[in-house]
């Protein structure tokens, strides 16, 4: 496994960013991973080496850049509920100053880094994120029809600006999705509420509600976590990138039989 820290030129600097792809000398299908607010530390680099693992060249931006490089702000080894409203006093202020200019002027920046890497295939990419990073990827997948052909959030607030600003996103969507929800961030309700606006767009998708989750099951260093959720996570997102961006002749055949294992 190759892994190493980059700089992503933007509009407003240099992103520092988190990169891991096979150690192989072959060019791999880009996959753009969007953490969740806590950011670029040891668990993410550990979830963006797993995925790299099965074939792909990952990329995590620290989104957060404009603030400085990665660990943004101090974090505890484990992120539990004592620890929770300190973390989230310093979080909130960046996450409500990342407006939506920024996230398409960053999602622009990363998919031209990410694209003209010499380790990635031509072709499609994909997008991934976690909680806010959830958010980031649709806006992302949105605003780039023609280079992302999957997308997939977990506990992300996907819907949480409204019906109507749902549907203006996925107005212009064309990637595959898959959403992943806690079960504390949406009632079967409003899952179904958001699953009939994502029919109406007529998108392939997939959206479902984890059982027995709370809000960050995917992550190990946070209170939230749950294995075997995480583990439902790998089983939807690994078929979906394998469907999506790995059909290129001898290699797409083994990751198709990958996909073929995963799914049995």
């Amino acid at each position: 496994m190759l892994t190493k820290m980059l700089h992503i030129p933007t509009a407003d600097g240099q992103a520092d960013a988190f990169a891991a792809c096979p150690d192989r000398g072959e060019r791999h299908p880009g996959v753009l991973m969007y953490t969740d607010g806590f950011g670029i530390r040891p668990v993410v680099r550990e979830m963006a080496c797993e995925l790299a693992g099965h074939g792909y060249y990952v990329l995590v931006p620290n989104f957060f850049y404009r603030h400085g490089p990665a660990p943004v702000i101090e974090l505890p080894e484990f992120i539990g509920e004592e620890a929770r409203p300190a973390v989230f006093a310093q979080l909130m202020p960046l996450i409500e100053a990342h407006t939506a200019e920024r996230v398409l002027s960053d999602a622009d920046a990363c998919l031209r880094f990410l694209t003209a890497q010499p380790e990635v295939a031509a072709g499609p990419v994909a997008v991934t994120g976690y909680c806010i990073g959830g958010l980031l990827a649709m806006r992302t997948a949105a605003a780039h029809p023609d280079q992302v052909a999957a997308v997939a959030g977990f506990h992300g607030p996907v819907g949480a600006d409204g019906t109507d600003s749902l549907r203006r996103l996925l107005s212009t969507l064309t990637a595959q999705v898959h959403l992943g929800h806690a079960e504390t961030d949406l009632t079967p309700e409003a899952l179904g509420e958001l699953n009939r606006v994502l029919d109406a767009a007529g998108i392939g998708y997939t959206s479902e509600i984890y059982p027995g989750t709370v809000h960050g099951f995917t992550m190990s260093d946070t209170d939230a976590f749950n294995p075997g959720a995480l583990q439902r996570h790998w089983d939807r997102l690994l078929p979906l990138l394998d469907r999506t961006l790995t059909d290129r002749g001898a290699t797409g055949h083994c990751h198709a039989l990958m996909g073929k294992a995963l799914r049995a």
